[in-house]
């Protein structure tokens, strides 16, 4: 991806048996603005449906929401890939392999 932003601060990813994420302040940021435009979008789905909009119309903009999430998810997996999952198989923790594998799966349905 060309995101210029810092995907994880250097933190370990698994402090102390805890399972958790530690994005830079820049990547929060980028991942909540894409969240809350998407948000938007969603309400705006609502409102076509309300207003009974034409049926491709609205689902040219489902398209365009599953299209951002797609964005976000794919900025989240490169992050996690780069960080938390080379810390893990450098600390011997290969079944962190099987745990990706299963998430890829999940996003690519």
């Amino acid at each position: 991806m060309d995101e210029s932003v810092e995907l994880h601060d250097k933190e370990s990813c698994a402090s102390e048996g805890e399972r958790k994420s530690h994005h830079s302040n820049a990547m929060k940021t980028n991942l909540i603005t894409r969240l809350n435009r998407i948000e938007g979008q969603i309400r705006g789905v609502k409102g076509l449906i309300e207003k009974d909009t034409y049926c491709d119309d609205v689902l040219n903009q489902i398209a365009a929401i599953q299209s951002a999430l797609n964005g976000v998810g794919k900025l989240l997996l490169e992050g996690h890939m780069r960080s938390c999952v080379v810390e893990r198989i450098q600390a011997g923790e290969h079944e962190v392999i099987d745990e990706l594998l299963i998430t890829v799966k999940k996003l690519m349905k």
